[in-house]
């Protein structure tokens, strides 16, 4: 069995080869040629779960586990540590043991990059990025290295946090402009970019209502009923695409408490196989994350 720490994790998970392995699993997953039931999330404490993430395809099958404790900064650990076990399906051998939040971090950043480049009306030179956690910092070098974005505005809830986030980048990628923002004052004033992304678990919608026409919204941190990144009415006013509808329905906060009609809700999955036509006018893109991605990065890790 192969054993990948989290850096040879993220050497295995390439952008160039991640994002048409989702597009892909996307299309296996609507057709059942993957099965993946909605995840099992089992309480640990008052703030702490265990979640439980299977997948099985004809070749290779996984099964992640993880554990988010939110409280672990004062123990000094990370708040989010697992694994994920793949094995063949055809006789169960495992296969590889993958670091868990690498994965979870690289297909879901990818599945932005998915997301962006079937809906968005041109390849994006300039994206605003809400949130200044490890998710921020997985999209925004995923930016970088699959579409070259160089101009970056960074919204968290400090300005303190937003400029170390900034520098941070900056010194990661030379070259790359980053100008840092305080997440208050988009209520304000909204500057001019081709993508909003928002990574909070914020419980209040951070995206501004007054998104340009041609600047696709993605929301990607709120993954609980009572979490909300997209206000009710931008979900209103544009066509709703979701990387998975089931998983949608039960963890999309932001869709929940929009009362959003979910037949008219399209599955990003219809798109990329052309059942359904692809939104005249630019859309909104909601992510939840399914166990059938991470199915897809074990098959770039292993070289399929």
């Amino acid at each position: 069995m192969q054993l990948f720490d989290p850096t040879h994790t993220a050497a295995a998970l390439p952008y160039s080869r991640l994002v048409p392995a989702l597009a892909l699993a996307a299309q296996e997953l609507a057709a059942k040629a993957i099965l993946a039931p909605e995840r099992l999330v089992v309480p640990v404490d008052a703030a702490s779960v265990l979640l439980c993430m299977p997948a099985v395809a004809a070749d290779i099958s996984v099964t992640k586990l993880v554990t988010v404790h939110p409280d672990n900064a004062r123990h000094a650990l990370p708040v989010i540590q697992g694994e994920v076990v793949v094995f063949d399906t055809a006789t169960g051998r495992r296969l590889a043991l993958l670091d868990g939040p690498t994965v979870t971090a690289r297909r879901t950043a990818a599945m932005t990059l998915l997301g962006i480049a079937t809906l968005a009306p041109c390849r994006p030179a300039s994206v605003l990025i809400i949130g200044t956690g490890a998710q921020a910092a997985a999209h925004v070098d995923a930016l970088v290295q699959f579409f070259g974005v160089a101009r970056f505005c960074v919204a968290g809830t400090s300005a303190a946090g937003a400029q170390a986030f900034c520098q941070a980048l900056r010194g990661r990628h030379a070259g790359v402009e980053a100008i840092a923002l305080e997440a208050a004052s988009l209520r304000h004033e909204l500057p001019e970019t081709d993508v909003v992304i928002a990574l909070t678990t914020s419980k209040t919608p951070v995206i501004p209502v007054d998104v340009g026409a041609h600047t696709l919204a993605v929301g990607v941190g709120a993954f609980k009923p009572d979490m909300a990144e997209f206000p009710p009415e931008l979900l209103r006013r544009r066509q709703i695409v979701v990387d998975d509808l089931a998983g949608a329905r039960h963890e999309a906060g932001d869709l929940i408490q929009a009362k959003a009609d979910w037949n008219g809700v399209v599955e990003l999955a219809a798109l990329l196989s052309g059942q359904r036509p692809r939104p005249a006018l630019v859309p909104v893109f909601k992510t939840v994350g399914q166990a059938a991605w991470d199915l897809a990065a074990a098959r770039v890790a292993l070289g399929g």
